[in-house]
């Protein structure tokens, strides 16, 4: 390993310890969040943090894995792992061999409703970082080379997936809440569609979903206002200004109460559960949130992990969520138990939750979520990637850029009558859909899927 790259590996280390200890107290006081808007018309919302010597950029493009044509699923995914793997006149050895020797993080992600991006570096690489990332926006190569190797390690990843349990469970349930919609679909493509996607179709997915009319850009770290606005001209002024996505329609969950059995010869029984919720710009959401600790999303303080595991030992976990996407929400809860036992966890976890959605929750239960949630806030400041990740999730949710310092007043706002009515709206163990995989004893199935492995990819 080169001397500088030490140094340079070092530097960043100490500076990112330095930011988890400096920035955990940032929410104390107010946040400042600056709105920054370049020559050419790129917003960003900015945190600026010059005690440490690190710059966080986060940004996200409208529309996810959701988009992907049907013979083509695994497109987004195919996009965001080849885009680092060469750019301009750089190959992929070159273009990583220069990230690595200047430490600097660089990569894209796809999610199910939008395509994301980032760049870390310290402030003295930071005109190679920005120069990096440029190449990869607006002149990634898509050698022949990468795509094969990136789409075989994709695949290889798929078939690992078929000796994973949970893996079926979580793709009958998108499949059976969603039958005709593009949330039904596998994310990560299939082993049919993976090997569709040619070079053609990346470059296309470049030029039509990497637009500036989807962009979302969230900074963190030691950069001004007045130096971060040329930056975001460097960066996205090259982008297309609009772009092509095809509509995609709001879908409410099907399948409501059926329960669908995925035959696997192991010992235990995975439970993934799922009814609709509510999304995030929802009025109700911060009673949700509230609602979801005290059932199932605060750990050993939550009724279904006392109930169903400390009182009883059915199973080592069990844990609900609230999944609020753009054009569907969910509320889930998911564990998993000996075989022998799974007929008596779930209707327990069904009784639990028809409890909590007829009688709501105790005053201590409403008073111990709003401490753990406000409290625990903080930490999510831990780093300026951390920081910028939450800016970005702010503005892709369009709850404000006033949100950070309001949000633990929301919560503290919700009434035990908040949470009963919310309670009363979200949890209906009739309408729960239930998909066990294993060889559960005492369930009853409507239907069973995916009984040969081999024919999903």
């Amino acid at each position: 390993m080169r001397i500088a790259m030490i140094f340079r590996r070092t530097a960043l280390a100490l500076a990112g310890a330095c930011a988890l200890m400096l920035s955990v107290a940032l929410p104390a006081a107010a946040i400042d969040i600056e709105r920054v808007v370049s020559p050419g018309g790129v917003e960003a919302w900015l945190v600026r943090d010059a005690k440490n010597p690190i710059i966080a950029i986060q940004f996200s493009f409208e529309g996810g894995t959701e988009l992907d044509p049907d013979g083509k699923l695994g497109l987004a995914m195919l996009a965001a792992s080849t885009l680092d793997e060469g750019a301009g006149d750089l190959d992929a050895q070159a273009f990583q061999g220069r990230m690595e020797d200047n430490s600097i993080s660089l990569g894209f992600s796809a999610g199910r409703d939008g395509f994301v991006g980032y760049v870390t570096t310290l402030k003295e690489t930071k005109d190679e970082a920005f120069d990096l990332m440029r190449l990869a926006l607006t002149e990634p190569r898509f050698d022949q080379e990468a795509i094969d190797r990136i789409r075989g390690q994709m695949l290889a990843g798929l078939r690992r997936s078929q000796s994973d349990p949970s893996y079926w469970g979580q793709l009958a349930l998108a499949e059976s809440l969603f039958p005709s919609h593009p949330y039904g679909r596998p994310q990560r493509g299939t082993l049919d569609t993976l090997p569709a996607i040619g070079r053609d179709d990346l470059v296309q997915f470049t030029r039509t979903r990497l637009t500036r009319d989807g962009l979302k850009v969230a900074v963190s770290g030691d950069i001004t206002a007045a130096e971060l606005a040329p930056v975001l001209d460097q960066l996205f002024g090259k982008l297309p200004a609009t772009g092509t996505r095809p509509s995609v329609t709001d879908v409410s969950p099907a399948a409501a109460g059926q329960t669908i059995a995925i035959p696997r010869p192991i010992p235990q029984t995975i439970i993934i559960m799922a009814q609709e919720g509510l999304k995030r710009d929802d009025p109700d959401w911060y009673a949700a949130t509230v609602l979801n600790y005290v059932v199932g999303g605060g750990g050993f303080s939550s009724r279904l992990m006392d109930e169903v595991r400390e009182k009883r030992g059915l199973t080592y976990g069990v844990g609900s969520g609230l999944s609020p996407w753009d054009h569907a929400a969910l509320v889930s809860v998911g564990g998993s138990t000996n075989n022998e036992k799974a007929g008596q966890a779930i209707d327990l976890i069904k009784q639990i939750w028809g409890e909590v959605g007829k009688n709501g929750i105790t005053e201590t239960e409403l008073r111990n979520a709003q401490t753990y949630l406000t409290g625990s806030f903080p930490l999510q400041f831990t780093n300026n990637n951390a920081i910028a990740g939450l800016l970005l999730s702010v503005q892709q949710d369009n709850l404000g850029i006033d949100y950070l310092n309001k949000r633990n007043d929301l919560i503290n706002a919700v009434t035990l009558a908040d949470v009963k009515r919310v309670a009363a709206r979200l949890l209906d163990p009739a309408k729960l859909t239930t998909v066990v995989v294993g060889q559960p004893v005492g369930v009853k199935a409507d239907k069973q899927m995916y009984a040969a492995p081999a024919q999903k990819g």
